[in-house]
């Protein structure tokens, strides 16, 4: 698939979509597990062929400015008995794009048309 200057491929609209619903739920900053667990409960199973695609997908959106990420603070993992986190957050530009895109579908989307039977003779 050929990516236009700017747009998104349908991995990275479903990684945005899924950062917004979680944005308006409350939570501001996810981690690349919870995402991947997202994409398999609502999107197309097909999007995620393996958790590396899920993370070169995470790291070009905070290529381009669509997305913020940090490590979470070392107390936490260390308390929990587990590995740190990368957190990740939607930027505003991320929420342009990600309406430019859905726009852009929409646009792109063919418009159904009902055929006519033929009226008898």
């Amino acid at each position: 698939m050929r990516r236009k200057p700017g747009g998104l491929v349908p991995l990275e609209i479903a990684i945005c979509t899924c950062a917004a619903d979680l944005l308006v739920r409350g939570t501001r900053e996810f981690h690349g597990y919870e995402i991947a667990k997202r994409l398999s409960d609502v999107a197309d199973h097909k999007l995620l062929t393996a958790y590396g695609t899920l993370y070169r997908a995470l790291g070009r959106l905070e290529g381009m400015g669509f997305l913020e990420s940090r490590w979470e603070d070392p107390e936490v993992p260390a308390r929990e008995n587990r590995p740190g986190r990368r957190l990740y957050s939607l930027t505003p530009a991320g929420e342009t794009a990600l309406e430019q895109s859905r726009s852009a579908a929409a646009d792109s989307a063919p418009t159904r048309t009902r055929r006519r039977r033929p009226l008898p003779a």
